[in-house]
């Protein structure tokens, strides 16, 4: 039977670096959203750009794009936490989220990784499930979105496609706080185990995978 959450997988491999491989899979990639024209619609630019730019151009925007803009980073938790402390506690939380599903993480990416996250939801095998997820984290992936589009990037489709696909709104995002793994090493010192700061779980047991903007969370929090 066919993946009914084959499109995550397709979204996943648009949002990974350019190398010859993604290049020549296009036809398949388009192929597989056959029976979702609305999803096509909307990564139609991103399709025609792939397919008509040369690797090299699109391996330095991609770079330019993602590695170079820190507001289009793929990176989930970056956009909500920067790098406090509470990062690597959502980093924790959704290794655990991996693992519960019963899937390791086989790669030097960090969890948050759109790509990594979408390839996660692609083999839930759960529709319903993957829509919680996806709900849990379309507020950041909305903000991503609306970076990309303002500046014009064809990769903003991905984004738009997410947002039609979550069972819930977006919110709007308020600014991480500035602080990196530098900052925080000087000013706490590394844990009695060596670990640094910033990838420490907290005490006090686990605590829920933090995808909302501090407004929403706040919120969830009180109706607890």
């Amino acid at each position: 039977m066919e993946n009914d959450l084959q499109h995550y997988h397709i979204l996943s491999a648009l949002l990974l670096y350019p190398e010859p491989e993604l290049v020549a899979a296009l036809p398949e990639l388009h192929a597989g959203l056959a029976g979702r024209p609305q999803l096509l619609a909307s990564l139609a630019p991103l399709f025609a750009h792939l397919a008509d730019q040369d690797l090299i151009t699109l391996q330095q925007e991609y770079v330019q794009t993602f590695d170079r803009t820190p507001s289009h980073s793929l990176h989930l938790f970056e956009h909500i936490h920067g790098e406090s402390r509470d990062r690597g506690q959502a980093m924790v939380d959704l290794m655990e989220e991996y693992k519960k599903h019963g899937l390791e993480m086989c790669t030097s990416e960090l969890p948050d990784y759109v790509p990594l996250f979408l390839e996660f939801l692609s083999q839930l095998g759960d529709a319903e499930e993957a829509g919680r997820l996806l709900g849990d984290a379309v507020h950041v992936l909305a903000h991503v979105g609306r970076k990309l589009a303002a500046n014009g990037s064809a990769y903003a489709g991905v984004f738009e496609v997410l947002q039609s696909l979550s069972p819930v709104a977006a919110e709007e995002l308020s600014e991480p706080p500035i602080q990196d793994m530098d900052e925080a090493l000087e000013t706490f010192g590394p844990g009695a185990d060596g670990v640094e700061p910033l990838l420490k779980p907290k005490a006090g047991g686990a605590q829920p995978i933090n995808f909302y903007p501090r407004g929403a969370a706040q919120a969830q929090r009180a109706r607890a």
